[in-house]
């Protein structure tokens, strides 16, 4: 029986391929042209597969998305915290501390009289309460920045008035301390009295509107009769 004829042509390329090879291929290998045929389709898909995995790797440029709508404004929140934190703040009043201040604000002033200002003012607030000084004052002689005491008297543009009592304790040429008008530093000149007696008196006459006589010293706390004694020549209301 004849063979087919694709077996024909199969053993014609077959006989070709093998008188192609070269001898020592043949002889060292010892692999047939069937064989031979195998391994360079094994090679020619593993070529193709290397190939492939390259070509799906390769890095590749990302299109970046457009940005759409406004950014958000939390970038200008520094911005206002810190102007916020650039405001002076009024000092917060101690506690048990009257929330308001009444002051005296006499002389080269637009607006004399008593003023009421918050717990923690200066005297420059009670100056500007006052409508300011009169042009051409000198306001040298007052210091500006100190905190005010509740019913004490700023005067503007006159000179300070000197201590009540020398070093000796004996009474100054300038005469008696009105106990009305007195600053916390005249009051604490005085014989026997230091800074919390001052303040003691202080708010005695803000509480009560003033002295209306030197005897109402015996009902300021801290003082007694042998105290009250060494100051009654020394003061008036």
């Amino acid at each position: 029986m004849p063979d087919p004829p694709a077996r024909r042509v199969a053993g014609a390329w077959r006989l070709a391929l093998t008188e192609r090879l070269p001898t020592w291929f043949s002889v060292r290998c010892g692999i047939e042209a069937k064989t031979a045929v195998a391994l360079a389709v094994v090679l020619l898909v593993a070529l193709v597969f290397a190939v492939h995995h390259y070509w799906t790797g390769r890095p590749r440029t990302i299109a970046v998305p457009p940005v759409t709508g406004a950014l958000p404004a939390a970038a200008e929140v520094p911005a206002a915290t810190s102007s916020a934190a650039a405001e002076p703040r009024t000092p917060s009043p101690a506690p048990g501390a009257p929330a308001v201040l009444v002051v005296d604000v006499a002389g080269k002033v637009r607006k004399p009289g008593l003023r009421r200002l918050p717990t923690g003012s200066r005297v420059a607030d009670a100056v500007d309460a006052a409508g300011g000084a009169l042009p051409g004052t000198d306001t040298g002689t007052l210091n500006l920045a100190r905190l005010l005491a509740d019913g004490e008297q700023i005067v503007v543009g006159r000179p300070a008035p000197p201590p009540a009592a020398g070093a000796g304790g004996t009474t100054a040429a300038s005469g008696p301390v009105s106990l009305n008008s007195a600053t916390p530093e005249q009051l604490d000149a005085l014989p026997g009295v230091g800074p919390v007696l001052a303040r003691h008196i202080i708010d005695y006459r803000g509480r009560h509107g003033g002295f209306t006589s030197v005897e109402q010293l015996r009902d300021v706390n801290g003082i007694g009769d042998r105290r009250f004694s060494d100051l009654k020549p020394l003061v008036t209301p």
